[in-house]
This record gives C-alpha cells, sequence and structure tokens, in this order.
C-alpha cells in the first residue's frame, strides 16, 4: 500500500541551522532514502522551495484567483516528502519516525487512495 509522508517544519527554524549542520541533516536524510530505495520501499519524494515562493489557486465564479503565498498560514510549513509503499500504517509510521525532520517537526502519513482515483477517471 502507498503512503504519503508529508514531512512539515518550521522554516525559520531550518533557517537559524548552520551550513554543517544542514549538510548533516541531508546526510541522514539521503542515508533514509538509499535504505529505502534498497528495499524497494522509496517511490519518489522532494524538498520543496519555502513558502515564500508558493502561491494559491482556487477557481471562484468560473475565474482563477492566485494569491501568493501557501494556503494557511501556520507555525510548521510543508517542506518536502516521501511516496513510499509500505505493508500498512504500521510500517509506515515507523518509516515517518526515521525521516530526521520528525525531530524537530510533524510527519503527516496519509494513505494513497489509488482504488478511488482509477474509479473515478473510469
Amino acid at each position: 500500500m502507498k503512503h504519503m509522508l508529508l514531512i512539515y517544519h518550521d522554516e525559520n527554524d531550518w533557517n537559524s541551522h548552520t551550513e554543517t549542520e544542514r549538510q548533516d541533516i541531508y546526510r541522514q536524510y539521503r542515508e533514509l532514502i538509499e535504505e529505502l530505495q534498497a528495499s524497494g520501499r522509496y517511490l519518489a519524494g522532494n524538498e520543496l522551495h519555502p513558502t515564500m515562493t508558493a502561491n494559491s489557486v482556487r477557481v471562484r465564479e468560473g475565474k482563477p484567483v492566485v494569491t501568493d503565498g501557501p494556503f494557511a498560514e501556520t507555525r510548521e510549513q510543508l517542506g518536502g516528502f516521501f511516496l513510499i509503499e509500505a505493508r500498512g500504517v504500521e510500517e509506515a509510521n515507523a518509516i515517518a519516525a526515521r525521516i530526521p525532520s520528525a525531530l524537530t517537526g510533524t510527519i503527516e502519513v496519509r494513505p494513497v487512495a489509488e482504488a478511488t482515483a482509477a474509479k473515478t477517471a473510469a
């Protein structure tokens, strides 16, 4: 079963790290990704640019409305994601707990609704 692991962290906290500290965190990410790839559980993932580069799109009265910034102002921002294959939510949670940002932020674990999407498209 596929799970999306959404990685939330405080951007200001990230910006307060030294370059050496950031490189150590990136190393921890690489090691986890390599381990998950070797076992076939890592499907995709990426870091996102800071929220200041985001915009939000809504359609109102048939017209797109584009707003600068993320959808919601929160203490933690979406900073990246992993798409993994896990036997169930317990395994997905265990992998989420190993993501370096879980030490200071939050990892949201969501099952991917593949069957529902396939039925809707048909």
